[in-house]
């Protein structure tokens, strides 16, 4: 009997501590549970911070970098000039042979455009063709605030224009080296299209690459010269030009100047003066307000035609040949003489006089010209420095 009570209470402290033991580690499983849990929740939480944090990081990346630090020196211009016509009755040669010009009218054109400050005592660059011929410009920055400019110097040829407003202290750009560009980087317009400046008093920005380097252009206006010019898709509309070119690392590398629309419209072909060209100039526009340009060579040429070729044994029309050196000109200086066949300058292939006068209109005084020059079936490499015209 005593041994049957042994083995009940046996049984009975088995049960009770069973059921002790059991809600104890339920109470640790649900402690673990909602551990886990509060874990899984604050993981959610890091991890939604951090893919914020990368989002954010990836949306800030050079190209928002360099438009944060650009911006500032950006400005609108707004231009006033005065331009004469006639009245197309009295324009006819017979009426102006008696009465001259008397019926000539003066109107005020309104024009607008881009530029960029390029110091901090507000000197500003832009084209010729957006500010050379004004008589008022009002130049606007990003902080709303107006500045009546003055035209410091100016260069038709280049289309470049050198503005300045008065006070210290401006925002400005880096100038960069345009001769380092490479096709296919990133390049950044920023500019004034179609007068948006003036609503917010911010520059457009518009994105692309680099599309190529070293093209020669031909201008509507026979005043001016567009050489080795660089192509971006970066897109340019009517009131970028003058605005500033940039690359990824925000150094402007070339001045917006002319854009392809056939139809009236930005297909993806846009032109920037290269910016070693433009400083090239700088100092020559604010001291003198001008380039000059008033050199001379000496030499009188002509177009290799086929009976030319033919008779030098040349394999195809190109190039020019020197008909004649002026006595202590820099032509005869150079030694140059009667007979040698120029096919290339500076890197340019000849094809024929207007591909010198091309060159020749870009030049300067003081500029040296590196030609090639073949003479009795041999090629020369012959520099001919530009004088300046006594």
């Amino acid at each position: 009997m005593r041994k049957r009570n042994y083995i009940f209470l046996y049984l009975l402290l088995t049960l009770f501590f069973g059921i002790f033991i059991g809600y104890s580690q339920s109470d640790k499983i649900n402690d673990l549970v909602q551990t886990q849990k509060e874990s899984d929740h604050l993981d959610k939480t890091t991890n939604k911070f951090q893919v914020n944090d990368d989002i954010d990081k990836s949306r800030r990346n050079a190209i928002t970098r360099t438009v944060a630090k650009i911006s500032p020196a950006v400005v609108g211009i707004n231009v006033t000039e005065i331009r004469t016509y006639r009245d197309p009755f009295w324009d006819d040669p017979f009426l102006r042979y008696f009465f001259g010009d008397r019926f000539s009218m003066k109107q005020k054109v309104q024009g607008l455009g881009s530029g960029f400050i390029i110091s901090k005592d507000g000197y500003i660059l832009t084209n010729d063709h957006v500010a050379g011929n004004a008589t008022k410009i009002v130049v606007t920055l990003t902080n709303g605030e107006k500045y009546d400019a003055k035209i410091i110097g100016t260069d038709v040829v280049s289309d470049i224009a050198l503005l300045k407003i008065e006070g210290d202290n401006f925002p400005y750009v880096t100038l960069g080296n345009s001769d380092d560009v490479i096709i296919g980087e990133w390049a950044i317009a920023f500019g004034n299209p179609f007068g948006l400046f003036d609503i917010n008093d911010k520059p457009t920005v518009t994105v692309g690459v680099i599309s190529n380097v070293g093209l020669n252009l031909r201008s509507d206006d026979e005043r001016r010269v567009y050489r080795n010019m660089i192509q971006t898709d970066a897109a340019i509309n009517s009131g970028n030009s003058g605005g500033p070119l940039v690359n990824a690392v925000g150094e402007v590398i070339g001045i917006n100047t002319i854009i392809y629309t056939p139809n009236q419209g930005n297909i993806g072909l846009g032109f920037a003066i290269p910016i070693n060209k433009v400083k090239a100039l700088l100092d020559e526009l604010k001291i003198s307000g001008k380039v000059d340009r008033s050199f001379w060579t000496g030499l009188e040429i002509q177009s290799i035609n086929p009976g030319i070729a033919k008779y030098y044994g040349l394999s195809k029309s190109e190039g020019v040949i020197i008909t004649d050196v002026a006595k202590n000109s820099p032509g005869q200086k150079a030694g140059l003489k009667i007979g040698d066949i120029i096919f290339e300058i500076n890197g340019t292939q000849i094809k024929n006089e207007d591909s010198v006068f091309e060159i020749i209109k870009d030049a300067k005084a003081g500029d040296i010209l590196n030609l090639k020059v073949q003479r009795d079936e041999k090629t020369l490499d012959i520099e001919l420095k530009l004088e300046k015209r006594k």
